[in-house]
């Protein structure tokens, strides 16, 4: 507790003070929103100072000045509300070795922190901010690590501006994505229109609202009428998928949730037309309006599929028909109807789409094309939007699957911005590409790949028309399939072997309308019925950890997946994670572990991304490098870098250097 003689003499409760001093204690810490309670050695006479307030990245040893104001807890006694601060940077090489020593800076420990000073003395600081790429001088420290270095340091020093002028509106998080956009610019570019800041990923409409009203942006402002309808279209397209709005309901929902005329949005609306923000058209006498980007990419993608039906040179039906017959030879098999027309179709057409259910051949007519392109000499790519799509393809065909991101060699340059490096000016060089799990991409991703697709080449879309679309704008296959324009080959009948999948049945049953069978105990499909969340989490954990591996082998772990629906409670996803991991991958001698929030990160743990992260980079077998890690990949902690501050996770090959302050993307997921 802070006495009354620790506090300077006369100095009211509310009075402004600034004093200096060193960081003694961190009593309390919100990484989320950078709230801090924290004790300061005064600089003046010693004495200790509680302080409480918005000072993300402090860290005990840290020199500060504040600036807030006394007040008087009834329990604590007097303290500083800090409405300012700011961190001193040690001078000296021993003040500099001692504050990198402390592990503020992400990626370096003491020994890391020695032979950086050893080597750059007291011009160590400027080297970490200026010339970051020399710090690889030191052993130890490769190019990845010292951007690390010194992104953190920015963070502990070249931020803070930003940071405090965002702080009543959103955490130091996304403070740090609007430094990154704008660097030391920025507080100027958000007081000159705060809806810019709806251009940085995470950052609402609402919140950039909420600070345009204390900077004293009027209601009826042009700026926040265009940004509140660019809001609504854009929230449309991701949310509900929609690529336009009619004009009277976007009228109508503007001005409902702007509070303002629809005079107002009615002079809006020409203006983000007139700037070529949006587009309108006409349907059947109705407007509709388009963010231009959306309507630029429907237009493209009509056009380029046209073009490659049009362009394509198919083989004729002899031949045809002559490689079905050899295929069924040489395979054992007899080809339905259906799967002979898909083949036909494959080899006749630039542009072809192939759909169907669980069981009912897709993978087979995908195999016939690729041998049937395959002994004409065509290079063929397969791709799928997402990695485990990606990678269960490649076990289908046993062919290389990539990823349409990596097929297109993209590269994330900020949010989810991306850079799209085969396009119209670098095209892809394969003459046939097999798109797998076709419903899954929203128009955006579409137009990227056909941008790349070179005129004469092929492209089979692959899908389950009653599966549901792209989380992003369009529906993009069942728009293609509803044109007319392209031959469609649907399967429906389920083979044999399909047929004793009690999963495929009851898929199709599911699809139709019907009831799923329950009652069958010799099959794949098992319906257990249990009352009360504590019998369901005890009969996962004991399917997981022993009945399955006792029916299947103990490899089978590895590919065991559960899904609850919840979070919270005996069967969320956070206690049955907690069950299986003490099961699983228990604690163990030498075996390093990580503890973030409630949740412990240990060496050996299955985990699963749980949203997508662009900026990720990633290394695989030594020489291959890459961005991007998306919601649902799945990998395993190999090791935990106490000293770099990062886990080391393998992605079917991917090594990622995960840092610990990202870990609220995780969910361990060791079933």
């Amino acid at each position: 507790m802070i006495s009354d003689k620790q506090r300077p003499y006369g100095t009211a409760d509310s009075e402004t003070v600034e004093c200096g001093g060193t960081v003694e204690n961190i009593i309390f810490s919100n990484d989320d929103n950078g709230y801090t309670v924290c004790e300061i050695s005064s600089d003046d006479d010693g004495s200790l100072i509680t302080c409480f307030g918005t000072m993300p990245f402090l860290q005990a040893g840290d020199n500060v000045t504040i600036r807030g104001r006394w007040t008087s807890h009834p329990v604590y006694g007097p303290q500083i509300s800090v409405d300012y601060y700011e961190k001193t940077v040690p001078v000296g090489s021993e003040q500099i070795l001692a504050y990198l020593s402390s592990r503020t800076v992400r990626g370096v420990g003491p020994k890391t922190a020695a032979r950086i000073v050893e080597k750059f003395g007291d011009q160590t600081f400027e080297v970490i901010e200026k010339h970051p790429e020399w710090l690889t001088d030191v052993r130890g420290i490769t190019e990845k690590r010292a951007r690390q270095i010194a992104d953190s340091y920015a963070e502990n020093f070249g931020a803070r501006t930003v940071i405090m002028f965002c702080r009543d509106y959103f955490g130091p998080a996304l403070a740090m994505k609007v430094y990154k956009k704008w660097g030391s610019a920025a507080v100027d570019i958000v007081k000159s229109d705060p809806y810019l800041l709806c251009d940085v990923d995470g950052i609402s409409f609402e919140t950039a609202d909420k600070m345009a009203a204390g900077l004293g942006v009027p209601a009826d402002a042009g700026n926040r009428i265009d940004a509140g309808i660019a809001d609504i279209l854009n929230e449309n397209a991701l949310n509900n998928g929609h690529t336009m709005l009619p004009r009277s309901r976007l009228i109508a929902a503007a001005s409902n949730r702007l509070a303002v005329g629809t005079d107002c949005i009615e002079k809006s609306l020409e203006r983000l037309k007139n700037i070529g923000k949006t587009t309108e058209l006409s349907f059947d006498g109705n407007r509709a309006v388009y963010l231009t980007k959306y309507y630029d990419a429907e237009m493209s993608v009509a056009s380029k599929l046209v073009r490659l039906k049009k362009q394509c040179a198919g083989l004729s039906g002899r031949d045809t028909e002559l490689f079905i017959r050899q295929l069924e030879i040489e395979f054992d098999i007899t080809y339905a109807d259906a799967q002979k027309q898909a083949i036909r179709d494959a080899t006749f057409s630039g542009v072809m789409v192939l759909t169907g259910g669980p069981g009912t051949g897709k993978t087979t007519i995908v195999r016939a094309i690729l041998a049937i392109f395959g002994r004409m000499g065509f290079s063929i790519a397969l791709a799928a939007p997402t990695g485990r799509a990606a990678k269960r393809l490649s076990e289908a065909t046993s062919e290389e699957a990539k990823t349409i991101h990596r097929l297109l060699e993209t590269e994330f340059v900020g949010g989810n911005e991306s850079v799209f490096h085969r396009n119209e000016n670098d095209m892809l060089d394969e003459d046939v590409i097999v798109v797998d799990e076709s419903s899954m991409i929203d128009i955006m991703l579409a137009d990227a790949l056909l941008k790349a697709v070179k005129p004469g080449s092929r492209v089979i879309f692959v899908g389950d028309s009653d599966q549901l679309p792209s989380v992003g704008a369009g529906n993009f296959l069942n728009d293609v399939i509803r044109s007319g324009v392209f031959p469609v080959v649907s399967l429906h009948e389920i083979f044999r072997q399909a047929k004793e999948s009690l999963i495929v049945r009851n898929a199709h049953a599911v699809n139709e309308g019907r009831l799923p069978e329950l009652t069958c105990k010799n099959g794949d499909f098992f319906f257990l019925p249990r009352n009360g969340e504590e019998e369901i989490a005890e009969t996962v954990r004991n399917l997981v950890v022993s009945r399955l591996p006792a029916a299947y082998g103990d490899g089978i772990k590895t590919r065991i997946q559960v899904i609850t629906p919840v979070h919270k409670g005996l069967s969320g996803t956070d206690e049955l994670n907690r069950r299986l991991q003490e099961c699983l991958n228990p604690p163990g001698k030498g075996k390093d572990e990580k503890k973030f929030r409630n949740v412990v990160f240990r060496a050996g743990d299955k985990v699963m991304q749980t949203k997508n992260d662009y900026e990720l980079q990633w290394i695989k077998s030594g020489f291959e490098e890459g961005s991007g890690i998306f919601n649902g990949d799945i990998g395993y902690i190999n090791d935990i870098d106490y000293d770099g501050e990062s886990l080391e996770i393998d992605f079917d090959g991917r090594i990622v250097d995960y840092p610990f302050d990202s870990l609220r993307s995780w969910s361990t997921h060791t079933q």
